[in-house]
């Protein structure tokens, strides 16, 4: 799900696409692949695992041509071998799809191309993207408008990109959603299109980005861009600075804020290889958790610090209410001085987005010494805390340069609820229909993130009337109290206000005292279990003359007549609205910090990975 490169020009496009899949490595993958137009054929060459690989078959059996199109990818339908890689024919052999994305209704959809009587060749969602263009091309329009229908078709947040050997002159890309970045590089009689800028920077610095619902035309000498409507577009061209970390931030004026909008991609690949849609199952492989295992379990300890500590608390209740084992979540500095209860029977979960943070580790050390099963959530492939694990998750959000932490934030939260519905398969708590519309609840987060993002605009007119506030009070209940947490820690590191979080029915134990006119209470009152608990905090807060900031779902017109501001976030199934809830509050932190003029990747004191007690 992670790298797109595609050129058009006179060039051979093969070295071209595979050396800027080279450098979109960093995302991580499990497949790759290249196709070309060669003459009035497609010619696709892919394969299971490293682009070392891919590079070696193409060495054997080579190819070139132009235009053509590059993948790597993190399964997320299908398992990760050569049949399912990227890119994919259609059955006419005359077109090739790649995507980055989930594409919500594929079976619905490929129902009804199958019953059209389509022959699939793979386990993909991506199948149905290129079956239903030709499924317009046998209509007699050309490529563009069969592209259009089928954008307009599927749904979820997606990037695609196709070729097509009856009409070699261009390449049609689109962007349905916040699924990643489509970057178009412009050259000299040739352009080139890539999902990030690092992988065109060798060629062109003069840019377009599309935006959410734009499709583009490509051609070696122009770009068209379109609505998905048919609306025309006028593009805006960026230059990218030589400085290779201006590149790398491409459209951002922060990695802060590129990794807030990388969020989409980040939880498509964190779900890769690992959510079986079809059948409503989740794999976990490199936790290996047993059957026997998961029925021997008693307690889980989880540990973290900062950010990782609010996720973990998000979790215990994902895992409680899913997987019905009893969960305690321990400050990590604190985990080995509380003598904790441990046993074979006990699990010590340690959640890190470095997998190096000294307290961490000290409290896996301990849950070790004293017997326990150690599992980790990191981000960091090879890092310590992954080693030391007898089973681990990878969040696989690839790097993140901002010291407060944001996707990394997201990422364990979606993991805890694929490890509760596993647990929970595992153990017999869950019966098979509960975990089939739990599996299938994965496939809205990512559009869900996206839709949220696309409001940034409106958060930041937030933003501008709370730039001048000294603190700030986040209130929260159930599963969205520790965002409350999270939001008042992210608004505290990058914008230096003093604000605290709280769970909300012990405002009146408290609290309450600090409310006036100068300080702002933020509530997180999406519609959940604990919606109309979270309707009485705020009657409470505004009786006292306090300002209310809501997170609120689309169309809630009690918090509507109540709040002064409104963050709004779409309807979510409640055990994952922390993934959505949690967008705004990062959002806001951003653009507060910014409006302060303050160094938003490198707060002050602060440091990315804390490897010191």
């Amino acid at each position: 799900m992670c790298g797109i490169v595609g050129y058009i020009g006179a060039r051979d496009a093969t070295p071209i696409i595979l050396n800027g899949l080279k450098r979109l490595e960093y995302r991580g993958y499990d497949s790759a692949g290249v196709a070309v137009i060669n003459g009035d054929q497609l010619e696709v060459r892919k394969d299971a695992g490293k682009l070392s690989q891919l590079i070696d078959l193409v060495e054997k059996s080579p190819i070139a041509g132009a235009p053509g199109v590059g993948h790597t990818r993190w399964a997320t339908h299908g398992a990760p071998n050569a049949r399912n890689a990227h890119p994919h024919l259609g059955q006419t052999k005359r077109v090739v799809v790649v995507q980055n994305g989930i594409v919500e209704n594929f079976l619905e959809l490929k129902d009804e191309l199958t019953a059209e009587g389509v022959e699939f060749q793979s386990e993909t969602d991506t199948e149905t993207i290129v079956h239903l263009v030709e499924h317009y091309l046998a209509t007699g329009i050309g490529l563009v408008e069969a592209a259009r229908k089928t954008f307009n078709q599927i749904r979820g947040a997606n990037v695609v990109v196709l070729i097509s050997a009856d009409e070699p002159d261009k390449i049609v890309t689109a962007r349905i959603g916040n699924a990643g970045g489509v970057v178009i590089g412009m050259g000299e009689g040739e352009n080139f299109i890539a999902s990030d800028t690092p992988a065109i920077m060798d060629h062109t610095r003069n840019v377009i980005f599309l935006e959410s619902r734009q499709m583009a035309v490509v051609t070696r000498d122009t770009v068209t861009i379109e609505t998905l409507d048919g609306a025309k577009v006028k593009p805006q061209a960026h230059n990218i600075s030589w400085d290779p970390v201006a590149a790398e931030k491409g459209e951002y004026r922060h990695f802060m804020q590129k990794e807030i909008h990388e969020q989409v991609r980040a939880l498509t690949d964190t779900l890769a290889g690992r959510v079986d849609f079809a059948n409503g199952k989740i794999r976990l492989p490199d936790l290996k958790l047993t059957e026997e295992l998961a029925k021997k379990i008693e307690k889980i300890y989880i540990t973290a610090c900062g950010t990782a500590a609010y996720a973990g608390m998000v979790g215990k209740y994902l895992i409680e209410k899913i997987a019905r084992v009893p969960v305690e979540v321990v400050i990590a500095s604190e985990f080995r001085y509380s003598d904790p209860i441990l046993n074979d029977k006990t699990v010590v979960l340690a959640i890190s987005q470095s997998g190096e943070t000294a307290d961490t580790l000290a409290a896996m050390e301990e849950g070790r010494r004293k017997g326990a099963v150690i599992w980790s959530i990191v981000n960091a492939i090879g890092s310590q805390a992954m080693r030391v694990s007898d089973g681990f998750i990878s969040m696989q959000t690839g790097p993140e340069i901002g010291v407060a932490s944001t996707k990394a934030f997201t990422a364990p939260l979606v993991d805890q609820y694929m490890l509760a519905i596993l647990l929970a398969d595992l153990r017999g708590t869950l019966n098979e229909k509960q975990r089939k519309e739990m599996v299938a609840d994965l496939r809205l987060v990512p559009d869900l993130v996206g839709r949220t993002l696309e409001r940034e605009s409106e958060v930041e007119k937030i933003a501008q009337t709370l730039k001048d506030i000294r603190h700030c009070l986040y209130l929260g209940r159930g599963i969205n109290m520790p965002i409350a947490y999270e939001g008042a820690l992210k608004l505290k590191e990058i914008s230096y206000i003093h604000a605290e979080g709280y769970p909300a029915g012990e405002m009146k134990h408290g609290p309450i005292a600090l409310i006036d006119e100068s300080m702002p209470v933020l509530c997180l009152a999406p519609k959940d279990p604990w919606h109309e608990k979270m309707i009485s905090q705020i009657q409470q807060a505004k009786a006292r003359g306090g300002m209310v900031v809501a997170v609120a779902t689309d169309g809630d017109e009690l918090i509507q007549g109540m709040a002064d501001h409104i963050l709004w976030v779409p309807e979510s199934p409640w055990m994952l609205s922390p993934i959505v809830t949690v967008i705004p509050l990062q959002l806001l932190a951003y653009h507060i910090a910014t409006l302060r003029g303050l160094d938003v990747d490198q707060p002050r004191n602060l440091a990315k990975s804390v490897t010191v007690e």
